[in-house]
């Protein structure tokens, strides 16, 4: 079963009544900051997962593993 062009635009009157024109606008103005919100916090995250991981070393040429380098205290800028 399928909407047709009737349909619909008797559902979008009764809509209009329902809730008025200032309401509806109202809805959609909420509805573009919550968008607006989503993107910007998967940019966020996008920016925070692109700094660099640490990076792990192979054997060294003696036949020993390196240690992986721990950050210090001073290497974290302030």
């Amino acid at each position: 079963m399928s909407l047709g062009p009737w349909q619909i635009i008797i559902i979008a009157l009764v809509i209009l009544v329902l809730f008025g024109r200032g309401r509806i606008s109202e809805m959609m103005g909420d509805f573009g900051k919550g968008i607006k919100s989503f993107k910007e916090g998967v940019a966020d995250t996008d920016s925070k997962s692109a700094a660099p991981s640490p990076r792990i070393e192979g054997p060294a040429e003696n036949g020993t593993v390196d240690p992986v380098k721990q950050p210090d205290s001073s290497d974290t800028p302030r």
